[in-house]
């Protein structure tokens, strides 16, 4: 296990190398964020009906899901250099070292998301919870929803580490991941809330997407923490995620040991 942690820490250590990089992208999250809250609030005022959540409540999602989206992006750009390892063929210098092939790059995917997240989530929730009503971070309703709410993230980093290292696996057998990620990118994005919160789709759609490993990434911390998920549905959701991060590893470990009895190396 110590190495998979030197692992773990490695890869956050280097992450957090790239802090100019991170700090641009700063910028464009603020602004996101700001006109995500500007285009929900036109809608609020404008319609009559009964919205799903309170204004509030899907503020403090928006802000949270800015904050944290190093942890949870599905655009697989944190894990670059895992892809580059399979198509460069230096995967087969991976092979020899005497670890699980698997388990490293989980322990490098985790550290490398810990460490983005860690340089854009202060500075994002500082300025945040600064801002004016009602656009401003509100905080957790107690501190068992708070505690609730750090389980959770954990937990959905990890459905999300987990369903990456799928496709890392499948990956293995490609030639090209080009089109697996093009495919990934917009379906995920969706599947996941990041485009809409999950209360604003209407059941039983909700229902169906509740159930997937996408819904047990970053919905369920959000929405914990926003008063959105609680009591029983919030104990049904955790006990999804730990569900999702079991068959998802399982999976991912059986694909990969497949992969590497038949992998053939295309460069290096």
């Amino acid at each position: 296990m110590k190495k998979y942690i030197s692992f773990f820490k490695i890869r956050f250590q280097v992450g957090l190398q790239y802090r100019s990089a991170s700090i641009a992208a700063l910028t464009t999250q603020f602004l996101w964020g700001i006109m995500e809250c500007a285009a929900y609030r036109a809608i609020y005022m404008s319609s009559g009906m009964e919205p799903p959540m309170e204004f509030s409540a899907l503020v403090s999602y928006i802000w949270l899901k800015e904050a944290f989206l190093a942890m949870f992006n599905t655009w697989i750009t944190t894990d670059g250099d895992i892809f580059t390892v399979i198509m460069n063929g230096d995967v087969a210098y991976e092979l020899c070292r005497p670890v699980s092939l698997y388990r490293m790059w989980f322990a490098k995917s985790v550290g490398g998301r810990c460490a983005t997240a860690a340089l854009k989530c202060i500075p994002i929730i500082a300025v945040s919870v600064l801002l004016p009503r009602p656009y401003r971070l509100s905080p957790p309703r107690d501190l068992v929803a708070f505690c609730f709410f750090l389980l959770t993230l954990f937990l959905g980093l990890f459905v999300t580490v987990a369903f990456c290292m799928v496709v890392y696996a499948i990956t293995l057998f490609t030639i090209s991941p080009q089109g697996l990620r093009a495919v990934l990118t917009g379906a995920v994005e969706f599947l996941s809330g990041s485009v809409i919160p999950f209360p604003f789709i209407p059941q039983p759609v909700r229902g169906v997407l509740e159930l997937l490993p996408f819904g047990s990434m970053h919905n369920v911390a959000l929405r914990v923490y926003s008063g959105s998920l609680a009591g029983g549905e919030m104990l049904r959701a955790v006990a999804l995620q730990v569900f999702w991060i079991a068959a998802l590893v399982l999976l991912g470990k059986a694909i990969c040991r497949t992969a590497e009895r038949r992998i053939v190396v295309q460069g290096g």
